[in-house]
C-alpha cells in the first residue's frame, strides 16, 4: 500500500514537532568554580580582621558558557544570551547603593567583569584588591534557564498559515542570583544571600525572540530585588554573630572613624545603643537638676 503525499506530509510534520517542540537555554556562573578551580590548592581560611569603615568591591563572576538545544536554527533568537555588561553594571549599582546606606561601609567599587578571570581564584582577588584598594568583595553569580514549549496546534497553524498567527507559546524564565561576601585577606566567607525569580509569559512566534530578551532582563531584575532584601537580613544576622562571637571576626577602626565605640566586635554596630545611652544620660541629668531646684524652693 502506497503512502499518499498527504500522509507523508503529516508524518514529516509530526517528526518536526517531536524534534523541536521543546527548547531550553541556560546561562550560568559559579562562585565555587571561580574561587576553587581544580588546579587551586585549598587554603584553610583564617580569622577575618575587618578595618572599619570597610572598603568593598562588587562584581559578577565570569560566566561558564551557554548551553541550549536550539542548534537546528529553526527558531531564531531562542539561544540564551545572558545579560550585557551595561546591564550587569546597572544591577551591581543597585546592590552597591544598598551597601552605601551603612555607616561602617566606606568606599564601594563596582568592578568590571573583564577584571575577573575564569578560575582566577584568590590570586585574582588579590590583584583586584591592589587595583581598587578594597578589603571585602561581594561576588555575584547566577543561573538562568529559559524553557519554551510550542503546542501542537500552534505549530500546525505555523505550517499552514504562517508565523504571524502563531500563539500559545509558553515561555518560562527561571533565574537565581547569589551574592557571596568574602574577606580577601582571610579568604573567609562572611555571609551570603540568594534571590530568585520565576517569570511565565506567552507570545507569538514573530515576537518570541524579543519577549525572551525582555524576560531575561526582568528575571535578573526581580532576582536582584529579592536578593537585596535577603542581603539586609543576612547582614543583620552577621551583626548579631559578631556581638555573640567576637572571636570569629576581629574588628579594628581607621584613625578618626566616628562610629568606633570600642575594640571588640560589638563596637561596630552599637551606634543605636550609644544614642539610647546618651538620651538616658541627658534624662538623668535633667532629673537631678529638677530635684535640686525643688530642694532649693523647699528650703
Amino acid at each position: 500500500m502506497k503512502k499518499g503525499p498527504g500522509l507523508v506530509a503529516i508524518i514529516m510534520c509530526l517528526a518536526l514537532i517531536s524534534s523541536c517542540a521543546v527548547h531550553q537555554s541556560r546561562t550560568k556562573s559559579s562562585v565555587v568554580d571561580y574561587l576553587y578551580p581544580k588546579t587551586e590548592t585549598i587554603v584553610q581560611p583564617s580569622v577575618p580582621v575587618l578595618t572599619i569603615p570597610v572598603s568593598v568591591g562588587i562584581a559578577f563572576v565570569p560566566e561558564q558558557g551557554r548551553a541550549n538545544n536550539n542548534d537546528r536554527g529553526l527558531w531564531p533568537g531562542l539561544g540564551g544570551a545572558g545579560i550585557t555588561e551595561s546591564q550587569k553594571n546597572e544591577l551591581l549599582e543597585k546592590i552597591a547603593e544598598n551597601f552605601r546606606k551603612y555607616e561602617f561601609v566606606g568606599n564601594i567599587e563596582v568592578i568590571p567583569s573583564a577584571y575577573l578571570t575564569s578560575g582566577g581564584s584568590f590570586s585574582n582577588l588579590e590583584q583586584i584588591k591592589t587595583m581598587y584598594n578594597i578589603d571585602v568583595i561581594a561576588l555575584v553569580s547566577y543561573d538562568q534557564v529559559q524553557f519554551t514549549d510550542e503546542g501542537l496546534l500552534s505549530l500546525t497553524y505555523w505550517t499552514v498559515v504562517g508565523a504571524y498567527v502563531v500563539n500559545g507559546e509558553k515561555n518560562d524564565t527561571s533565574t537565581m542570583l547569589d551574592t557571596v561576601v568574602m574577606d580577601i585577606n582571610s579568604r573567609k566567607m562572611l555571609f551570603r544571600a540568594p534571590g530568585t525569580s520565576d517569570i511565565k509569559g506567552s507570545s507569538t512566534l514573530i515576537n518570541l525572540s524579543e519577549k525572551l530578551r525582555i524576560d531575561r532582563l526582568n528575571g535578573f531584575t526581580e532576582a536582584t530585588d529579592k536578593m537585596i532584601v535577603n542581603l539586609d537580613q543576612q547582614l543583620s544576622s552577621f551583626k548579631e554573630k559578631i556581638k555573640a562571637k567576637p572571636e570569629q571576626v576581629k574588628i579594628t577602626y581607621s584613625p578618626g572613624y566616628s562610629g568606633a565605640s570600642g575594640s571588640g566586635g560589638g563596637g561596630l554596630f552599637n551606634l543605636i545603643e550609644a544614642g539610647i545611652l546618651f538620651l538616658l544620660l541627658l534624662s538623668s541629668i535633667q532629673r537631678k537638676k529638677s530635684f535640686r531646684a525643688c530642694k532649693t524652693r523647699a528650703g
